[in-house]
């Protein structure tokens, strides 16, 4: 008789997931499986009366979570990559069941006075490093888990935490079926006048996959940037930005207008943050993060608006002149910015992003990106094989010098309709010491970028180049830990506001003719970039980097205040923007524009009140690759140096230790000025 690991593919933690075997029918039964079993595990530790160790305490019970985590990661992955109706049931119909198992766990009183004890006991000060930091967190979770609340308040608190859940899950998917649901057909080619050749090809082939004649776009980002970027019709690019700045909102279907999600995901919030002793959200946020106040986060913020507006507000003049006199425009509008803005830099700079784009085939950006790697860090990347959940999806081995496999990682760059959008890394593996030896991890990286067509492979922006090299950056974070201990081993355990340190810290070799020359080759004619043009793509680096700067400033801005000190009797979050608009922002949106709505980093993504750390921990990365910038940018002595004091300790220790380690004093925000032309 078959066994129940191998009747269901998700309860087999013997090796790699097992995409080509999971189906919906797996997810309930496996789930219910492991919450019965982590359930009576954690009653017999909870009943236990001698003073608890490591071993019989933490170990077990680390043992049974990991077991839930990977499994539900394979589901909660299946459903970001490969959405479909079946999958979504069930996908819904266990959240509340997984949401209400950790709810339940964080509020165990028992748990937590064992926990207490074990920090309280002599062998607390015979355990690494590690391990006492994953006993300090599991305290501080306990806390914010609503452990300490008395018993009349604790079902509404576990109640909230569902109900939570399962909103941020409705919010991507009213994003997902909005986006979906929007295409525009056209066989009239005079309309698609300004449209790059590959561009056109591939809305051609996504017309004939649907059995139709002429052109198919959507508001999928291959398929929406280039129209807003490139084409000459005006009327057109208004369309498409209506049509994406609206998306879940009420100016489309009712029942997926994310609105009276956005207001009941903020209220509940509020509602769980007093009930634990806070003033609002933001507050019980910055407890696990760097950064210690909202009052602290909103001065770092805007003595950053404060530098760059004025830059920003001259990029917009520039942009304005050249609309009026260069292409009769008077009125610049928000659906207008891309296409003038890149008409300007081809005046200017003499390159378009285009021509550029011809350079950067998969098949060599991937090599040089793993080249910087192997040079940095002594490591070898090299394909290997495992199952997948599409065909497009590629998966790696890293290995060190002696051919130990040190990492593994799953690769899914091509933008679908059963995906979501954006770009983003997640855990499907943790390192971690076991019995039988150490475990690998394994990443999953996942962008949206465009397929190829026809025979040639996929063609990449560098803007896309730049994102390839920040997930991936995600991914060593993950892959090249040292640490043996799960709860803080990898991405686990690291503040949020410095969790983009890894992966902005990679973005900078995309800026390095050392590294950019090995990853070129033109389509067409085979040749390498040529030194000239990387010289105007360089030129061109920091253009309008003022008003991508405020930009980011103001949806950080937003997404504090929203937590911090919104009053909803008095304004919408809809107001709220509009006025951190009128302070900051330089390019006001027409009125119909419902940023919020499709805010998924902060209403379903694990950003709210948090938003602000890209700029954060940009600060960071910036100062931590100035010192490859004074030593040689593949320094591998600095690389190895990187390696060992920042991706190697994990969340092992408070990232700011970690920073001074590597770098030697306290962050500084020159290098993040400099790098954006802003000093």
């Amino acid at each position: 008789m078959d066994s129940p690991t191998a009747m269901n593919p998700l309860l087999d933690f013997s090796g790699l997931p097992r995409f080509a075997d999971i189906k919906p029918d797996h997810v309930t039964p496996a789930m219910d499986s492991l919450l019965a079993e982590n359930r009576s595990l954690l009653k017999k530790l909870s009943g236990e009366t001698e003073t608890p160790s490591w071993n019989t305490f933490v170990a077990p019970m680390e043992d049974a979570n990991e077991r839930l985590s990977r499994a539900w990661g394979q589901v909660s992955h299946l459903n970001s990559v490969m959405n479909s109706p079946e999958l979504r049931e069930v996908y819904n119909a266990n959240l509340p069941k997984i949401t209400q198992y950790y709810a339940e766990l964080s509020q165990n009183e028992a748990l937590f006075a064992r926990f207490k004890a074990l920090a309280a006991s002599a062998e607390y000060m015979t355990l690494s490093p590690a391990q006492k930091k994953i006993i300090d967190n599991e305290l501080r979770d306990f806390r914010l888990g609503g452990a300490e609340l008395p018993d009349a308040q604790k079902a509404r608190f576990m109640e909230i935490q569902e109900k939570l859940a399962s909103l941020s899950a409705k919010f991507e998917e009213n994003l997902l079926d909005a986006t979906n649901a929007f295409t525009w057909f056209t066989e009239d080619e005079k309309e698609l006048s300004g449209l790059p050749a590959d561009v056109l090809e591939a809305a051609h082939a996504a017309a004939a996959a649907d059995g139709k004649p002429g052109y198919k776009f959507t508001l999928h980002a291959p398929s929406f940037l280039p129209i807003l970027q490139y084409a000459d019709n005006r009327e057109l690019r208004e369309r498409f930005y209506r049509a994406h700045v609206t998306r879940a909102s009420e100016f489309g279907p009712t029942e997926l207008d994310n609105t009276p999600l956005i207001k009941e995901l903020l209220a509940l919030r509020q509602e769980a943050a007093h009930m634990l002793g806070f003033a609002n959200y933001a507050e019980e946020s910055l407890v696990s993060k760097m950064a210690t106040t909202p009052a602290q986060v909103l001065d770092f913020l805007r003595e950053l608006a404060a530098k760059s507006k004025p830059y920003a507000e001259k990029d917009l003049q520039e942009l304005r002149d050249f609309a009026a006199k260069e292409l009769n425009l008077a009125d610049l509008q928000a659906w207008d910015m891309s296409y003038v803005s890149e008409k300007l830099r081809e005046a200017r700079y003499a390159y378009s992003d285009q021509e550029v784009k011809q350079y950067f085939p998969e098949n060599q950006v991937l090599p040089g990106m793993f080249k910087v790697v192997e040079t940095l860090y002594g490591l070898h990347i090299k394909k290997s094989q495992a199952p997948t959940w599409h065909e497009s999806v590629s998966f790696f081995d890293i290995t060190d010098q002696s051919g130990t496999l040190i990492g593994q990682f799953y690769l899914d760059l091509y933008a679908r309709s059963s995906k979501r959008g954006g770009a983003w890394m997640d855990d499907a593996i943790t390192r971690r010491k076991k019995a039988g030896g150490l475990q690998t991890p394994v990443a999953y990286l996942n962008c949206n970028f465009s397929a190829p067509v026809g025979n040639k492979p996929a063609l990449f922006t560098h803007d896309e180049v730049i994102t390839l090299f920040h997930e991936f950056g995600h991914g060593l974070h993950h892959l090249l830990t040292r640490v043996e201990e799960l709860g803080v081993s990898g991405i686990n355990g690291v503040e949020w506001d410095a969790v983009e340190l890894p992966s902005q810290f990679m973005e900078n070799f995309c800026w390095e003719w050392q590294v950019v020359r090995h990853m070129t080759r033109h389509i067409d004619s085979g040749e390498a970039l040529p030194q000239e043009l990387f010289d105007k793509m360089l030129a061109a680096r920091n253009y309008h980097s003022g008003m991508m700067m405020v930009r980011q400033i103001e949806f950080s801005l937003f997404d504090m205040h929203l937590h911090y000190d919104l009053d909803p009797s008095k304004e919408t979050a809809l107001d709220l923007l509009q006025r951190i608009r009128s302070e900051v922002a330089v390019v006001i949106p027409p009125e119909y524009n419902r940023f919020p709505n499709n805010f998924s980093h902060i209403f379903a993504g694990g950003y709210a009140a948090g938003y602000y750390s890209y700029k954060w921990a940009e600060v960071l990365s910036a100062d931590a690759y100035a010192l490859f910038e004074e030593n040689g940018v593949l320094n591998e002595e600095v690389g190895h140096k990187f390696w060992s004091e920042i991706l190697a300790v994990g969340g092992s220790r408070p990232a700011l230790e970690s920073f001074t380690a590597f770098r030697g004093r306290a962050p500084n925000v020159d290098a993040l000025l400099r790098h954006n032309g802003l000093n």
